[in-house]
């Protein structure tokens, strides 16, 4: 599990570790605290993002209902390709203070390049003295990203109910460490409708009607890993999303074919919670050569994406064993691919 919610919060709050070569997200707390929410929010945007659409793909490989009590169980992994419009933000659209400034005109978001330094300088009047402190905002992940993708696994049941019923149930409950935990709940409903469709029931085709929702928070004490002096340092991470879709799919023995078409949609919250002391050279001599600003709960952003989403794929049955794969049409375009252990 603490691997599963490493994967999850590299994109938001465990970033921090990834990005100390460039000072890290911590640096960016050296501004106001509107700054601060500003930069952290374009840096982030993309990955969280990427994490809504990813959660609302994998829930189907088939528009037919399994029999009462049938089931299945399939483990797949979500791809959300970020645009590479989203690989940058411009520092100028993000409406900064003139107490924070950068000589680059861009900076790289997570989804960015390593290579890319924007230096932000910060200039502030504490305890009456005026101070700067120049950092380089964090670099992107995209040279560990393959496909510059934004990952999420998913396992997930399946069972048959009467009445060409489906439900499907994604849970991962509260495990971890001590420093990490995490836990995700997502559960589907699926109605086949063939039958009103009258001599299409007599086709291998298959139509129904699919919605879903996902929860995930992350806990993780940043704590021991944390370049800031202060106390209770946590970020905490909540997302939830939901599609409504309509599918079809074409089943033969061996292969069939699948799509749909819907909306998704969610929203995520990131906080950065405890006391930071942040600690400022004044470029006067000892012992007036630095001063101190305390902030508390510094971090408090709202992310959410939404959208009409198209799917198409393919099945290969051997068996109760299957394999499958699909690619979502969105802002965010999203590969799924997986297998399934299949009992109808």
């Amino acid at each position: 599990m603490k691997k599963f919610a490493l994967t999850i919060l590299m994109l938001t709050c465990v970033v921090t570790m990834k990005a100390q070569q460039n000072d890290g997200l911590e640096s960016i707390l050296y501004a106001n605290i509107q700054d601060a929410n500003k930069l952290t929010q374009a840096y982030l945007n993309p990955g969280m993002k990427g994490l809504i659409y990813g959660m609302n793909s994998g829930w189907y490989h088939t528009a037919k209902a399994h029999k009462t009590f049938g089931f299945d169980i399939s483990i797949g992994l979500n791809a959300s390709m970020v645009p590479s419009k989203d690989e940058l933000f411009r520092f100028a659209d993000l409406g900064l203070s003139p107490s924070t400034t950068s000589t680059s005109l861009t900076g790289a978001t997570v989804a960015g390049t390593n290579t890319l330094e924007a230096p932000v300088t910060i200039t502030a009047v504490i305890e009456g003295q005026t101070v700067s402190k120049t950092f380089n905002m964090p670099a992107g992940v995209k040279e560990d990203l393959p496909l510059n993708a934004v990952p999420t696994p998913s396992v997930q049941f399946t069972l048959g109910l009467p009445k060409q019923f489906d439900v499907m149930v994604r849970l991962v409950p509260e495990v971890g460490s001590d420093d990490v935990k995490g836990n995700l709940f997502g559960i589907g409903l699926k109605k086949e409708i063939t039958s009103l469709f009258g001599v299409i029931e007599k086709l291998p085709l298959h139509i129904s009607l699919l919605g879903a929702y996902t929860n995930m928070d992350v806990n993780y004490n940043i704590q021991n890993d944390s370049s800031i002096q202060g106390a209770n340092q946590v970020a905490t991470f909540n997302l939830n999303s939901y599609t409504v879709q309509a599918i079809a799919s074409i089943n033969f023995p061996i292969i069939n074919f699948y799509g749909g078409i819907g909306y998704g949609a969610g929203t995520s919250n990131l906080k950065m919670l405890g006391t930071y002391v942040l600690e400022y050279e004044t470029g006067q001599p000892f012992p007036n050569d630095k001063v101190e600003k305390t902030i508390t709960d510094p971090i408090n952003l709202d992310f959410e994406a939404s959208g009409v989403r198209a799917t198409v794929g393919t099945r290969l049955s051997l068996g109760f064993f299957k394999i499958f794969a699909d690619y979502t049409i969105q802002e965010y375009n999203t590969v799924a691919a997986g297998i399934a252990f299949s009992f109808r």
